[in-house]
């Protein structure tokens, strides 16, 4: 079985967010269990399964992410991942609609190469930050935001982008207060670089230290810096040390996520399923 890993939300190898991709022939999923073992072999911070679904439903693929340790519910990266192998292996045409825990989701190819995903808009919360965060994260939040079910992580704005930049968090208190993880934000400091905000992203309770570039995670940066920018359309750069960027587009209930990706290791697993 062919395995792929792609570099998502960006169009140069080794940088963006690494993904592994595999292309399922069955009708079902393998046992969680095996596709636990593979994503933590492959030891990336998501690794998508897809299989084909019947013609004629509400959806064309079934899709599970994994990251080493755990089956998350929402994953971005990796699903332009999957749509950036399906598209030129000739297995889709057209948009792409994906069967996920978090409802159908699509990705749309582009004339310039890159893809689109519709995906749920993220609600948020506001909340008080929790008693230990700023020591963890290693700065007093501005404030802090519940990111709803399907991502259920913690949205901190920090005073600027040299903020955001700087963080050198203590991962093992992190978690403590991480639910799934610790979206860390602020306002860009000059937009005529590119990009309207930064951030970055820590799940150390899923056993990803600092993730590349959390496409999800901007399903509730969109509608946050969207309210204090006063604009739908938007470009977000998570500044890791991969780096990459998200165009994002608030559309009320769906948020659409746009990025490039680039394959840069095609090869076959040997075990079975």
């Amino acid at each position: 079985m062919r395995i792929r890993i792609v570099d998502a939300f960006t169009d140069r190898p080794f940088s963006g967010n690494p993904a592994g991709v595999l292309l399922l022939e069955a009708d079902a999923f393998p046992d969680a269990e095996r596709l636990q073992e593979i994503a933590a072999e492959l030891n990336l911070s998501e690794t998508a399964f897809a299989h084909p679904l019947p013609s004629g439903g509400a959806a064309d693929w079934a899709l599970r992410w994994f990251t080493p340790t755990a089956e998350v519910g929402m994953c971005g990266h990796a699903t332009l991942a999957t749509a950036h192998v399906l598209h030129p292996t000739g297995r889709a045409a057209g948009p792409v609609r994906f069967a996920a825990r978090c409802g159908v989701l699509t990705a749309t190819a582009r004339p310039d190469g890159a893809l689109t995903l519709e995906f749920p808009t993220s609600p948020l919360v506001d909340e008080p930050v929790p008693d230990g965060l700023a020591a963890a994260l290693g700065t007093e939040p501005v404030s802090a935001h519940g990111t709803g079910e399907h991502i259920g992580d913690l949205l901190v704005e920090v005073r600027d982008e040299a903020t955001v930049r700087a963080l050198v968090p203590d991962l093992a208190a992190l978690a403590a207060h991480s639910r799934r993880g610790v979206i860390a934000t602020a306002a860009a400091e000059d937009p005529a670089r590119g990009y309207d905000y930064v951030s970055r992203c820590f799940f150390p309770a899923l056993g990803i230290d600092e993730d590349p570039v959390t496409g999800s995670a901007h399903t509730a940066l969109a509608p946050f810096w969207s309210a204090r920018l006063g604009r739908d359309d938007l470009t977000g750069l998570q500044a890791s040390s991969r780096s990459g960027l998200v165009r994002t587009a608030l559309r009320g209930e769906r948020t659409l996520l746009t990025g490039a990706a680039v394959t840069v290791i095609d090869g076959e697993l040997l075990t079975s399923l």
